[in-house]
């Protein structure tokens, strides 16, 4: 179908698609928020499982979509390319949040917890890398351990909220996670909410399908990167919902759930990659991609360790009213970008 449309129509519809997903993302907000509260879950879980699950929707289908039609680096750096953008994300929303430190108000021990379990994940392709180009079932083994790890994670998120063995330290800036409904004082069917919550999800693959069919199109008609494009265009726009679901939570005072959010959509992104792996079917995907594609991998890495320093620091202050690691966020992800950049105008 896509193949049928002129270069302008392919960006028109790249843009359309942008929108609905930029739309949608601003009332997933809401629901996770809510669902929060009626689940018991916390903000933190709940933007960790239904914030990041759902915002990281049309990630997943761009990146399975990618894979079977045979686009290895796009697959891949869709995936990694989203969590270092949706890192940065969490700078922005640093900038909007202006009492004081997001990190420092929004102080959640199972996000901690869940930075340490992604640069774990973040860190399994790199073994693959050094392991054979083997296949089981048509995956690499590396593919059957990140759903475990993953899956083996909530469970261990779910033991902390109910018996936290830390607690960080309460401070005038803290701001403690409230139910939904002593602020609104509002009471709707939770299976209304529930069938809303998914109604959207649904949207959101539509258009992660839409996206990444015009981005493969357009890649080959601009003769473009795969990797560039991946990393820069389909994963900063399929993370858009991440950055209006954090903005969004953070106007609503849900700090945990703007956090919880991004780090949790960041481990939801690594499922990303045994999906394009078992639809990729020419090999061991992180045998097909190239050396660029994993410099996205040490980028996120590194991003999300400054990440998880600023979360244990929990600086109240810093330069332009955000924390310092928000600013170093902010400049390891420009700077990556630009280096990307001038490698391939070279």
């Amino acid at each position: 179908m896509f193949e049928q449309l002129s270069l302008a129509w392919l960006f028109a519809s790249f843009a359309l698609a942008a929108a609905v997903v930029l739309v949608s993302g601003t009332r997933l907000t809401h629901l996770a928020d809510t669902l929060a509260d009626r689940t018991g879950l916390g903000e933190a879980i709940s933007g960790a499982v239904l914030l990041g699950a759902s915002t990281s929707l049309g990630g997943t289908v761009v990146s399975i979509t990618a894979a079977l039609d045979g686009h290895a680096s796009l697959a891949f750096s869709n995936s990694i390319g989203g969590i270092a953008a949706q890192t940065a994300f969490l700078a922005v929303a640093d900038l909007v949040y202006r009492r004081s430190n997001l990190e420092h108000a929004g102080a959640e021990l199972i996000n901690i917890f869940q930075a340490v379990v992604l640069v774990g994940l973040l860190s399994l392709p790199l073994v693959a890398l050094t392991l054979p180009n083997v296949s089981i079932w048509a995956m690499h083994p590396v593919s059957f351990v990140i759903p475990l790890v993953y899956v083996g994670s909530l469970f261990a998120s779910r033991a902390i909220h109910d018996r936290p063995m830390w607690r960080p330290v309460v401070t005038p800036d803290t701001r403690q996670d409230q139910p939904e409904d002593e602020r609104s004082g509002g009471r709707r069917s939770t299976g209304r909410l529930l069938l809303s919550f998914v109604g959207l999800m649904v949207v959101m693959g539509v258009c992660g399908w839409s996206i990444a069919q015009t981005a493969s199109q357009i890649t080959q008609r601009l003769d473009l990167s795969e990797s560039l494009v991946g990393a820069l265009a389909t994963a900063t726009v399929t993370s858009l919902p991440e950055l209006v679901t954090t903005i969004s939570a953070v106007r609503r005072g849900a700090l945990q759930l703007a956090i919880g959010g991004i780090i949790g959509g960041n481990t939801f992104d690594t499922l990303f990659l045994p999906a394009a792996d078992v639809s990729y079917r020419d090999g061991s995907l992180y045998h097909a991609v190239a050396m660029d594609d994993y410099f996205w991998v040490v980028i996120a890495i590194v991003m999300t360790v400054v990440l998880l320093a600023g979360l244990i620091l929990r600086e109240r202050r810093g330069f332009a009213a955000i924390g310092l690691e928000s600013t170093a966020l902010l400049v390891i992800y420009a700077g990556a970008v630009l280096v990307q950049v001038l490698v391939r105008a070279s």
